[in-house]
């Protein structure tokens, strides 16, 4: 079985590059999201600013300049191949593109290297990084450019298994209810379920990296997708709070296997800026 050599200033470079991109430019997933919200909706205000969205990021694109001056907290998921072995040390590559990225496009430094302390690390490292392990020689990095408006209003609950999807559903909506206008809807919503504590965070997190267009695998999955979609858009908060059809542009639930006697759920709430990209090297 051949290995295969990886350099990790791969890293450091695609990084560096990914970090302006996710900055000044929509994933086409939700700017389409954005776009077809505006078609749907006929409220006059809701259409003003879903249509002033569609133009910051028009904007912001052709004058590379930040979408939001909230250019956030920097998470990666990277999934190495088990014929891979790294030149060097990829989490200190990952930050290094990181600092670098966030330089050269002049971003706001946003992360604080103790949460009580409040110091600033003055270069928006480090990246929260989860690595797994997978068949085959490549990298695959995806990197979500997290503010903390919309996940300041994120939450987790341990419910019991007699709370079932119904229970799952109350806790998903009422947490999409208190975010209201506080999380800059029209929202993406992450959901978890199952796994522990820890990894049910982590699943729900994951779930915001999935394109819009991309459903949950598992039909039963896709449908409640679906459904939840349809009434978080019931509750009539609407972009930026102003009241309207487009609560959320999409629901992305992610589940894993969990212990008899629970039922973990979490929800990771994104706003208008779902910001994600994907590069497998």
């Amino acid at each position: 079985m051949s290995v295969r050599e990886f350099d990790v200033a791969i890293l450091r470079d695609v990084v560096e590059e990914l970090c302006g991109e996710l900055a000044c430019e929509l994933p086409n997933d939700i700017y389409n999201g954005i776009a077809q919200a505006l078609d749907r909706e006929d409220g006059p205000m809701a259409r003003q600013v879903l249509n002033d969205l569609l133009i910051n990021c028009d904007i912001a694109a052709k004058e590379r300049v930040p979408m939001c001056q909230d250019t956030g907290m920097i998470v990666v998921f990277l999934d190495v191949g088990f014929d891979v072995r790294f030149l060097g040390d990829p989490y200190e590559a990952i930050d290094e593109g990181v600092r670098r990225g966030y330089k050269r496009h002049v971003l706001r430094m946003s992360v604080v290297r103790d949460p009580l302390r409040r110091i600033n690390t003055h270069d928006n490292t480090p990246a929260m990084v989860t690595t797994r392990l997978v068949p085959g020689d490549r990298v695959t990095i995806t990197l979500l450019c997290k503010g903390f408006g919309s996940e300041n209003m994120s939450r987790l609950a341990m419910l019991l298994p007699a709370d079932g999807e119904e229970g799952v559903r109350k806790f998903v909506i009422d947490t999409v209810s208190k975010a209201g206008p506080n999380a800059c809807p029209p929202f993406v919503v992450g959901v978890g379920i199952g796994g522990t504590f820890d990894q049910v965070a982590l699943a729900a997190k994951r779930a915001l990296s999935r394109p819009l267009t991309e459903p949950n695998g598992d039909p039963f999955y896709a449908r409640m997708e679906q459904s939840l979609l349809a009434e978080i858009n019931e509750l009539g908060i609407g972009p930026q709070g102003f009241g309207g059809r487009a609560t959320a542009l999409g629901v992305a639930i992610e589940v894993l296997p969990t212990h008899i006697a629970g039922l973990p759920v979490a929800v990771n709430i994104n706003c208008h800026m779902a910001r994600h990209i994907k590069e497998v090297l």
